[in-house]
């Protein structure tokens, strides 16, 4: 089974990317990180946190609501 898959969240820090995935599990919500880090130069690019296309918006609400990511990068 193929399923479309959506970017719910981005960050340039691994850790930040980690924690959102976490949540969203914690939800019942799959998700997986994508790397998107330039291999040459890591300073460029995101960690991208993809969901189910149709979770992304229950998604997209979690994370929004969620305090340990309203801190700035």
């Amino acid at each position: 089974m193929e399923e479309n898959w959506a970017k719910a969240y981005q960050s340039g820090q691994a850790i930040r990317a980690e924690i959102a995935r976490e949540i969203l599990e914690q939800n019942g919500i799959g998700a997986v990180i994508v790397n998107k880090q330039d291999s040459s130069y890591p300073i460029f690019g995101n960690f991208e946190v993809h969901v189910p296309a149709a979770d992304l918006e229950q998604a997209q609400t979690i994370l929004t609501n969620e305090e340990a990511l309203k801190q700035s990068e």
